[in-house]
C-alpha cells in the first residue's frame, strides 16, 4: 500500500465506527505558550480530554501534522524524523480499553495486513509512589486478542534487565509507558492530564538484532531497546488521571488517545527497513542523489538530515501560521533545520545554487493533495529557503576553516563557540555536532555566558553607551575601530563616492560595518577591498589626529555621515603614507592606533543586507 492508501484506510476504519474525521490543526499552537510546536495528535485536543465537550462529538479521528524538535539529533538512524504525521483516534469518555485495543489490532492485521506473529506490545508497570497499579486490565485484553490469532502471549516484567524471556506482552516503567505532554508523572504540572499507555511494536527481523559492532551488544535485547530490531508503530494512551497538588485523581471521563506514525506504518507495509525508502521520502531522496551524485545507502546520515530537515522546514514555513527563519523561538528551530541541512549538503558535495528549493519542491509534490496549504504557500517557502541558503552558504566555508583552527582543543571554550555563532551564524547544536565528529567537546555553559555578554553589549551599543560604536576600549577593539576607517575608504575606492557609513558595532573579536549600497557586492569587489586595506597595512601608514572647528572639518571630510550629531569642535583622523598621501580622513571621537602596521591582516567574513539600501560587512583582524 502507498502512504495515501494507508492514511485513508485508517480514517475510513474509524469513520465506519462512528468517528468524526477532523482536520489537522496548525503546527503552530494557537493561544498556548506552553509549547512551540504541535508535537502530538493529543495537543490540540487537551481541553476536550479535560472534560470540555467537542463540537464534533465523543469519537474523533484525524491525521495530525507534528514536529518534535527533541528528535533533531536522532535523525540519521533509518527511523527518526522531526516532522511526521500522527494517525489518531480519540474516545472522549465513550469507549475505553476493550474496544480500543481490539480495534487497533484489527486495523493493523486485517486492514493494513501486518503479520500478527511480528507484533509485540508493552503495558504500564505501575508506580506505588503515586498510587497507580500495574495495568493488568490491558494485559488480559491483549492475551485474548493474541489467542484469537492462535498466539500464546506471555506477559513478562523487567525485560530491560532480563531480555525477552519468551514474552509477547511486556511491563515497563513510567519512562516508557506513561504519557503526558510533560512526560513522566513527576514532571507533570498541576492540572495536566495523563495516564498509562500500551505501545505496539513490530519485529523487523533477527538480522536487526544486536551485532558484533552494535553499541548495544552488551545489553539485553527487548522491544524497547535501540538495537534496531523492534520499531514502535502505535500507542494507545488511556488518559485517566489529573495531576493535583496532593497527587493524582481520576478524571471524570476515561479517555482514549491513540497515535500511530504514518511514516513507520508505511515503511513496514512497503517492506522497507528505512522510512526514507518509503514513498513519503523516496522522491526527496532521489532528488538528493541527483544533486549530489551519491547514493543514499552509502551516506545515510547526511541524506536523512537533508531530507527530514527540509521537509520539516517546508511544513513550518508553509503552515497557515507560517514561521520564517530567525534567531528567536520557533524561527530559531527553522533556521537550525535549514543550516544543518546546508552543512550536510556540503558534506555530500552539493554545490548547486538554490538547491534547497529543488528539494522542497519534492516535499510539496508529495503532500499538496493532503495538505493544500503548503502548495498555496510554496512561493513563500521557496523564497525563505533561498534567502537562508544564500546567507549561510557565504559564511559556512569560512566558519568551517575557523573551526579547523580549533582542532587542537580537547574542549572548545565558550568564547570560541560564541565567536562561531556570532560571526558565522553556526547554531550551538551545529558546533556540538562538528565537535563530536572530531572527538571534541563544547563548553555549552561558557557559550551561553559569552552569548549573553554579547547580547548585553549589543543592547548597550544600541543605547549609545560607548562612543563610536565601540564595545570597550581594549587594544583589539581599538584596532578594529581604526580598520573601519580603512574599510570605508576602500569601499569608496571600489564602489564609488555614493558609499557612506550607516552604522558600526565593534567588539574585540570583530567589526560590523553598515554602509549605503543598494546591491550585493561581487566576490571580486570584496577581494579588491581586502587587498586595498592590506596594502595600506603593509605600507605602515601613520594615523594623524587633529582638532578643528566643525565647519572646517566638514570641508575636508567628504565621508561625514552624522553631521547633526557633531559638536562645534571635532577631531579629524587622517591615515597618511610616508609621502603625505591621504588614504582616509574622517571626523571621529576615537580612540585609534598610531600606525597601520599594528593591525595585522584584514579579512572580510560575511556580507549581508542590513536594511533597504544598506549593506553590512563583518570582518576580523588576524
Amino acid at each position: 500500500m502507498d502512504s495515501k492508501e494507508i492514511r485513508q484506510k485508517f480514517l475510513d476504519f474509524y469513520k465506519e465506527r462512528s468517528h468524526t474525521i477532523i482536520p489537522s490543526a496548525s503546527l503552530i499552537p494557537e493561544k498556548d505558550s506552553s509549547l512551540l510546536f504541535v508535537n502530538s495528535g493529543m495537543f490540540p485536543l487537551v481541553p476536550y480530554l479535560l472534560g470540555e465537550d467537542h463540537p464534533e462529538g465523543k469519537r474523533l479521528a484525524d491525521s495530525q501534522k507534528c514536529f518534535r524538535s527533541d528528535d533533531i539529533e536522532e535523525v540519521g538512524d533509518l527511523r527518526h524524523t522531526t516532522f511526521f504525521e500522527m494517525l489518531g483516534n480519540w474516545s472522549l469518555g465513550d469507549y475505553f480499553k476493550e474496544e480500543q485495543l481490539n480495534w487497533v489490532f484489527q486495523l493493523f492485521t486485517e486492514y493494513l495486513e501486518l503479520d500478527p506473529e511480528r507484533i509485540y506490545v508493552s503495558v504500564y508497570r505501575g508506580n506505588k509512589e503515586i498510587g497507580i497499579d500495574k495495568d493488568d486490565e490491558s494485559v488480559a485484553i491483549w492475551k485474548e486478542i493474541f489467542k484469537r490469532k492462535g498466539i500464546q502471549a506471555e506477559a513478562v516484567d523487567f525485560a530491560e534487565k532480563d531480555g525477552m524471556q519468551g514474552g509477547r506482552i511486556f511491563y515497563y516503567p513510567d519512562k516508557e509507558n506513561w504519557w503526558s505532554r510533560a512526560g513522566a508523572p513527576e514532571n507533570m504540572p498541576v492540572g495536566e492530564p495523563g495516564g498509562p499507555d500500551s505501545e505496539i511494536f513490530y519485529d523487523l527481523g533477527e538480522e536487526h538484532k544486536h551485532h558484533e559492532n552494535s553499541p548495544f551488544k552488551n545489553e539485553p535485547c527487548h522491544i524497547n531497546c535501540d538495537c534496531g530490531r523492534f520499531i514502535e508503530i502505535g500507542n494507545s494512551v488511556f488518559i485517566q488521571f489529573l495531576k493535583k497538588e496532593e497527587g493524582f485523581e481520576k478524571l471524570p471521563k476515561q479517555n482514549v488517545d491513540f497515535g500511530g506514525g504514518l511514516e513507520r506504518l508505511t515503511m513496514i507495509s512497503q517492506g522497507k527497513t528505512s522510512i526514507f525508502e518509503s514513498d513519503l521520502f523516496l522522491p526527496i531522496i532521489e532528488k538528493i542523489e541527483e544533486l549530489s551524485g551519491l547514493k543514499y545507502r552509502e551516506n545515510i546520515k547526511s541524506f536523512e538530515v537533508v531530507a527530514d530537515h527540509i521537509k520539516a522546514a517546508t511544513f513550518i514555513i508553509g503552515d497557515e501560521r507560517g514561521i520564517s527563519p530567525s534567531n528567536k523561538e520557533q524561527g530559531y528551530f527553522v533556521r537550525r533545520l535549514i543550516r544543518r541541512a546546508i552543512r550536510h549538503g556540503r558534506q555530500l558535495g552539493i554545490s548547486k545554487n538554490n538547491w534547497l528549493k529543488e528539494v522542497a519542491e519534492k516535499v510539496v509534490s508529495i503532500y499538496e493533495e493532503v495538505y493544500p496549504e503548503i502548495k498555496e504557500n510554496s512561493s513563500f517557502v521557496y523564497q525563505e529557503l533561498s534567502k537562508e541558503e544564500e546567507t549561510f552558504k557565504k559564511t559556512l566555508e569560512r566558519g568551517i576553516k575557523e573551526f579547523e583552527k580549533m582542532k587542537d582543543k580537547k574542549v572548545i571554550d565558550g568564547e570560541s563557540a560564541s565567536f562561531l555563532y556570532q560571526t558565522y551564524g553556526f547554531p550551538i547544536e551545529i558546533i556540538e555536532e562538528m565537535a563530536t565528529e572530531s572527538g571534541q567537546e563544547v563548553d555549552k555553559e561558557g557559550f551561553y555566558e559569552e552569548t549573553k555578554k554579547h547580547q548585553e553589549l549589543s543592547r548597550k551599543l544600541s543605547a549609545g553607551a560607548f562612543k563610536g560604536g565601540l564595545g570597550d576600549h581594549e587594544e583589539e577593539t581599538v584596532k578594529l575601530h581604526t580598520a573601519t576607517h580603512l574599510l570605508l575608504s576602500a569601499l569608496r575606492k571600489v564602489i564609488g563616492d555614493t558609499v557612506f557609513q550607516k552604522g558600526s558595532n565593534i567588539t574585540s573579536k570583530r567589526l560590523r560595518f553598515d554602509f549605503s549600497c543598494d546591491r550585493k557586492l561581487t566576490d571580486e569587489e570584496l577581494k579588491k577591498v581586502e587587498e586595498i586595506i592590506n596594502e595600506a597595512v603593509e605600507k605602515d601608514m601613520i594615523v594623524k589626529k587633529e582638532e578643528m572647528d566643525l565647519n572646517d572639518a566638514l570641508k575636508i571630510c567628504e565621508t561625514a555621515s552624522f553631521k547633526e550629531k557633531y559638536p562645534s569642535k571635532v577631531f579629524v583622523y587622517s591615515v597618511v603614507d610616508s609621502e603625505g598621501n591621504i588614504f582616509s580622513r574622517e571626523i571621529c571621537t576615537g580612540p585609534h592606533i598610531s600606525k597601520t602596521s599594528e593591525l595585522g591582516k584584514f579579512s572580510i567574513k560575511k556580507q549581508e543586507a542590513s536594511s533597504a539600501g544598506v549593506r553590512r560587512i563583518k570582518a576580523t583582524l588576524n
